[in-house]
């Protein structure tokens, strides 16, 4: 779905999973083991929970799990920790989610009056040299294993950065983007055969590349899969209530986001989705499934993922060099500030996940060859690492995971780990039944007056264990520039004005909306951008300001003595100034003629279910009743399948939304706010085309920002861009959530719990200290 596309795009993004992130921790001496035990395996458990000479599981509730647990190919934020709990990354990161150059002998960094020494499996050294380029010079530690008792050495990081940037990769890591030296030359001239046949067409009669019997293989396979793809969507709306049993397909498609002709087949649907994606099997596979993959749906998909050379490109990345067995350098072409969260990649075994004898640096083979991933991409549902646990299983909703005894920071003190597949209604009552010892339920006013109850009156006590972080994300309300404009020119000062009218009325009734849904789990912000940004602006920062505080003239609309009911009112007037100045007709204080290309009515799409269960539909009510009172209508669509607000907004057809961005360690805003992005539309990759801002002086000051790593000078650049975003009134920040990890306090060992946890550095960041009561 649409749907599940957003929330993969978010989680992938915000870097960590909903209940994890990658690091190490404290460091124990002790004299790793090259052999851990395989009791678990054998375990008889009932409910898949292992138990073995008394020992008890720690059991985790999570969201349901795809079964991508591969370190490369992992999507879902819940799949991707299961993945993290093998593996290990190259570099760690603090508190605050700065990476750890310095992990063999460990850096000491104070947090919240407390200092903390990190440790990881490498030592980082960054060179910028006269010429512009920068050195990268990685140097690992010498003694570390895999969890099947293998040494892990630099040729295990060459493998895994060389599987990250082949031209037919299609995973979440975005190595191959960075400026690294050599890196187009070598995913030049390939893509997969899928795609150059999808791009060929069924009635291609150049077999340059394929033969005919490839291309009419590949296309009698995809209708026949298409037609069974498109039908398990039609079934999944029937038989989730969302169409009844007699409805037609195009009353199925159009609940998941696809307008089609009333007589429309299993066919025309699927047509429908491939025109969407561009001809994209491999993105349209997973995020419109309803239950299979269009993958697992062809008998020789593999066989078309290959990758087809049709010119000549480089053997090998230049940038990417061996200097020792545990040593190489990363030559960047230029400075990057994201580079370095990039080089946080996983530590995959080559001899699992490739084939040794395939590797041979001097002879540029890396693993695997070139252009075929089918080798990594076939180990996807069993992880194996150098992490902290070894997979053992997935059955029956339960992954179970055995301590890994040879854990470079020291063997786990819990033996065994079970995540367990739980529904976010049974997540609290699980932890207070005792079924569950951590979970993540979602933290809302009505959550923490059920933790206060279980506990007797405290989000913390006898019962349950309490710990809020903000959300690596935030809240806000959309517009599209496009089709919120004045004569068609959506960068002049009148459309400019009436962006910020529309804004003004709703900004005004955020602290309302979110206090009644969130109570004291989330906070109103004034900048689009999470408040767990090193360069979110702060109250006490110069130049901070509320946003669309200010009338058209620039005074505040607002004063310290004002009601609620003042403000109201006060923002009731200021969106008529700004109206006026767009060119709207104002009669006693109501308007009564919308100039050239604008309206007295505009839509706002919110998906809330089709009952209000959003943060932010609270405020698109009371605004509507407040322009109903200026003469202008705001209808408000509360959308019960969340896909049509992701189809609208790609096609570029919405004006108004309510939705949430997750974000990353680094506040880069280039997939955001970029132009070229936005032209490219939703194929690009980027998100820019939701807003379809073009600003010329925006774009240089992203690119700008992007080639520092000067802190204080990149923080003063994106204070620079969110005032320009602030400016093109594209988009009202609305709040920052908490997210909430719960502990069972009688079944936990509170004390071992990682102390401090953030945003950044989780209670999975020295889980190996976790034990039971």
């Amino acid at each position: 779905m649409k749907a599940r596309k957003a929330l993969a795009s978010l989680v992938v993004l915000a870097m960590v999973g909903s209940l994890a992130a990658c690091g190490g921790g404290s460091k124990k001496e002790e004299t790793p083991e090259t052999k851990a035990a395989e009791s678990a395996a054998e375990t008889e458990a009932a409910g898949g929970e292992q138990t073995s000479d008394g020992e008890t599981p720690l059991v985790v509730g999570y969201s349901n799990f795809s079964s991508k647990f591969s370190p490369f190919f992992a999507e879902t934020a819940y799949d991707q920790d299961v993945s993290s709990m093998t593996q290990l990354p190259l570099f760690t990161s603090d508190r605050m989610g700065s990476v750890i150059q310095k992990g063999i002998e460990g850096e000491t960094i104070p947090y919240n009056g407390t200092d903390y020494t990190y440790y990881g499996p490498a030592d980082l050294e960054i060179t910028e040299n006269e010429d512009g380029t920068v050195f990268y010079d990685i140097t690992m530690r010498d003694d570390l294993t895999f969890s099947d008792g293998e040494p892990v050495t630099i040729d295990d990081v060459i493998f895994s950065m060389y599987v990250v940037c082949d031209p037919t990769y299609d995973g979440s890591t975005t190595l191959f983007s960075m400026p690294i030296e050599g890196m187009a030359e070598y995913r030049s001239n390939m893509d997969t055969l899928m795609n150059l046949i999808m791009q060929a067409g069924e009635e291609n009669t150049d077999f340059t590349y394929w033969t005919e019997e490839q291309q009419t293989t590949f296309f009698s396979e995809l209708k026949t899969a298409g037609a069974a793809f498109a039908q398990e969507i039609v079934d999944y709306c029937k038989g989730a209530g969302l169409n009844a049993a007699e409805d037609s397909v195009a009353a199925c498609a159009a609940n998941w986001g696809y307008e089609l002709a009333e007589d429309a087949t299993v066919d025309d649907f699927f047509a429908a989705m491939v025109e969407a994606y561009g001809g994209d099997l491999a993105s349209l596979s997973s995020t419109e499934s309803a239950g299979s993959a269009l993958s697992d749906l062809m008998p020789s998909w593999g066989d078309y993922t290959t990758g087809v050379e049709t010119g000549e490109s480089a053997p090998n990345i230049s940038g990417i060099q061996k200097t020792g067995d545990y040593s190489m350098r990363v030559v960047a072409t230029k400075v990057d500030a994201t580079l370095i969260y990039q080089l946080t990649l996983n530590i995959a075994p080559m001899h699992y996940y490739g084939d040794a004898a395939q590797y041979d640096y001097e002879n540029n083979k890396f693993g695997f060859p070139k252009g075929d991933l089918s080798l990594i991409r076939s180990k996807t549902t069993q992880p194996m690492g150098a992490g902290r646990y070894k997979f053992i299983k997935y059955e029956n909703g339960v992954v179970n995971f055995e301590a890994f005894d040879g854990y470079f920071n020291g063997a786990p003190k819990t033996k065994y780990v079970n995540f367990r597949e739980a529904n976010d209604t049974d997540k609290l009552n699980g932890v207070a039944t005792g079924t569950l010892d951590i979970t993540d339920p979602s933290f809302n006013k009505d959550a923490a007056a059920n933790i206060a109850q279980i506990n007797g009156g405290e989000l913390t006590g006898a019962k349950i264990t309490t710990s809020t972080v903000d959300n690596l994300g935030y809240g806000y309300i959309g517009q599209n520039v496009n089709n919120v404009c004045v004569a068609g020119d959506p960068g002049s000062d009148a459309s400019k004005n009436l962006r910020r009218g529309i804004a003004t009325l709703l900004s005004v009734y955020r602290d309302v909306a979110i206090d009644s849904y969130y109570g004291d789990a989330a906070s109103v912000i004034n900048y689009p951008i999470s408040n767990t940004s090193w360069a979110a602006p702060q109250p006490t920062d110069d130049g901070y300001q509320v946003a669309f505080s200010t009338d058209v003239e620039g005074n505040p609309i607002y004063t310290s003595d004002m009601s609620a009911d003042d403000k109201y009112a006060a923002a009731k007037e200021a969106a008529l100034g700004f109206f006026e100045a767009a060119g709207y007709t104002v009669e006693n204080g109501k308007l009564t003629a919308a100039p050239e290309g604008a309206k007295l009515e505009y839509e706002a799409m919110i998906p809330a279910d089709g009952a209000g269960d959003h943060p932010s539909f609270m405020i698109l009510t009371m605004a509507s009743k407040a322009f109903e009172e200026i003469g202008m209508k705001l209808i408000v669509n509360d959308l019960s399948n969340s896909a049509d607000l992701w189809t609208a907004l790609e096609a570029g057809d919405g004006e108004i939304w309510c939705a949430a961005w997750g974000a990353t360690v680094d506040p880069d805003m280039y997939q955001i706010y970029y132009s070229d992005v936005a032209n490219g539309g939703a194929a690009a990759g980027g998100s820019n085309y939701m807003y379809s801002i073009a600003d010329p002086e925006l774009d240089e000051m992203i690119l700008q920002a992007r080639e520092s790593t000067d802190q204080t000078y990149r923080k003063a650049m994106y204070k620079a861009c969110l005032d320009k975003v602030i400016d093109w009134a594209c988009e009202i920040p609305v709040y920052q959530r908490q997210n909430c990890i719960i502990f069972s306090t009688e079944r936990v060992n509170i004390d071992t719990v990682t102390p401090d946890i953030t945003t950044f550095y989780g209670w999975m960041q020295e889980l190996e200290n976790l034990e039971m009561n």
